[in-house]
């Protein structure tokens, strides 16, 4: 035979590796498709910066995730010990001093108010982001520098402040995403997911890391840290985008007070609906009359004696977790829940709210030592579902806020309602306080905790059936 004939009898084997089998392309396919997953959030960042602004999207990651996530977390977990072991108060005094960090939340309407009819310099935003880091910057290292000797008065203060420099931010910011929100209605979603995905992961750091930073810094010098978010607030104020404004500012003022004084009528008008202060009594009352014991189960469950002992590091990391299920928690909502009836799932959210509490009251009894659960799994379980629940019970709030917004003043109204609800915060926090110190619930004697938490469960049970003022569908 010849060269040629002997080549054509001879099966190609090279070929066969030169060509893949049809079974491997499914596994391309599928490396193909991880690739696109991982790039997918990249890809979607740099939409949002090229579409919006650079400078924006870093303002979202500045204060949502570091000043309001990593800070909002890492501010609870630090002061709850700063209280405790530094300037050693009752716990049913610092309730109240918690209760008063929420009076800078209740005040948002007045900081967004602010920044829409005093402008700076031509500047609307960029000088509040300023004014906000500088107070929250010097109230930080005041705190850490000052210690014990600062006296208890002049460290709530600045721990006040604080909360202040927190909330304007966060003000200041919501009023560019409602600017951009306006002008780029299709992207408004994207930037609401930004923001809470920024938050998530801000608080998920701040948690897992604030027992850590006291336990070899101690609270009082980790409270320092707050003045790093803070000074990241003033840079954000110099480097933002923003046009300023040409026009006359004498005018720009006159005409401002009038829009304020329309806003303020409007919203005085609105409120005396009764489709519309109903639902707002009921939110309120339902925040308020659900009595936060939390420094009383704080002092216990850190305390060696009376208490499991829990360390800084399984404190912090217990928090984690419950952020992690609080985003459970809005999956579920979102998932499951947010076509159901509404007063139903108002009804059935505060029914199971109220049992979830249970849950405490078995930890202060040690009943999880009978039933064979560790106390560090039985606090991470509580954690987890006192979470979801709240979450699930928290979204259906947020949804009748913004049924209740009238159009035109819808972003002074929900920040109205909002401070609804931080004034309900501030009502649990003080009514918290009242019965721990009624029933003595001390630093180092807890023999009536139990009792306390009973009442609260009690509490959260009884104003199941008075979700009647809510609309029975998710829009009037």
């Amino acid at each position: 035979m010849s060269n040629l004939e002997t080549q054509n009898l001879i099966p190609p084997p090279a070929t066969t590796h030169h060509h893949p089998p049809p079974p491997s392309e499914p596994a391309k396919k599928q490396s193909n498709s991880i690739t696109s997953l991982i790039l997918q959030p990249f890809q979607w960042l740099n939409m949002l910066s090229t579409e919006l602004n650079p400078s924006f999207i870093l303002g979202i990651f500045l204060i949502y995730g570091l000043s309001q996530g990593f800070s909002g977390s890492f501010f609870k977990v630090v002061t709850d010990y700063y209280w405790k072991d530094v300037q050693k108060i009752q716990p049913s005094k610092v309730q109240v001093f918690i209760g008063l960090y929420h009076i800078p939340w209740v005040m948002k309407p007045i900081w967004g108010l602010m920044t829409d009819v005093f402008p700076v310099m031509g500047y609307r935003r960029r000088p509040y982001f300023i004014l906000a880091g500088v107070v929250g910057m010097v109230a930080a290292t005041t705190v850490a520098e000052g210690g014990v000797r600062l006296g208890v008065a002049a460290a709530l203060w600045c721990l006040i402040a604080v909360a202040a420099g927190m909330a304007m931010a966060d003000v200041t910011i919501d009023a560019c995403i409602a600017r951009n929100s306006i002008e780029m209605k299709e992207l408004a979603p994207d930037m609401q997911s930004l923001c809470g995905v920024c938050s998530s992961a801000g608080a998920l750091v701040g948690y897992a890391t604030s027992g850590f930073f006291v336990h070899h810094l101690g609270p009082q010098i980790a409270l320092g840290i707050l003045a790093v978010p803070a000074a990241s607030q003033i840079f954000l104020g110099f480097v933002i985008y923003e046009k300023k404004t040409s026009d006359d500012l004498s005018t720009k003022k006159r005409q401002a007070i009038a829009n304020l004084g329309g806003a303020l009528k409007g919203m005085s008008e609105t409120i005396q609906f009764p489709e519309v202060w109903k639902p707002s009594l009921y939110m309120y009352l339902s925040i308020a009359l659900s009595f936060s014991t939390h420094e009383g189960q704080f002092y216990w469950y850190t305390d060696p004696m009376a208490g499991p002992a829990f360390s800084q590091e399984l404190v912090g990391m217990v928090h984690a977790i419950g952020a992690l299920a609080s985003i459970v928690g809005v999956l579920i909502y979102h998932k499951l829940l947010k076509d159901y009836p509404f007063r139903k799932l108002l009804f059935y959210a505060q029914l199971v709210y109220g049992l979830s509490g249970f849950l405490d009251l078995m930890f202060i009894l040690r009943w999880n030592l009978v039933l064979g659960l560790p106390d560090y799994m039985f606090v991470v379980m509580e954690e987890c579902v006192s979470r979801v629940v709240s979450r699930v019970r928290w979204m259906p709030m947020i949804v009748l806020s913004t049924s209740l917004c009238p159009l035109g003043i819808e972003g002074t109204f929900f920040a109205l309602l909002m401070s609804i609800d931080s004034f309900g915060s501030l009502s649990s926090k003080w009514g918290g306080a009242v019965i721990l110190h009624v029933f003595h619930v001390m630093r180092t004697d807890f023999r009536n905790l139990w009792l306390v938490i009973l009442i609260r469960n009690l509490l959260r049970l009884c104003y199941i059936g008075f979700h009647f003022p809510c609309p029975e569908y998710n829009s009037f």
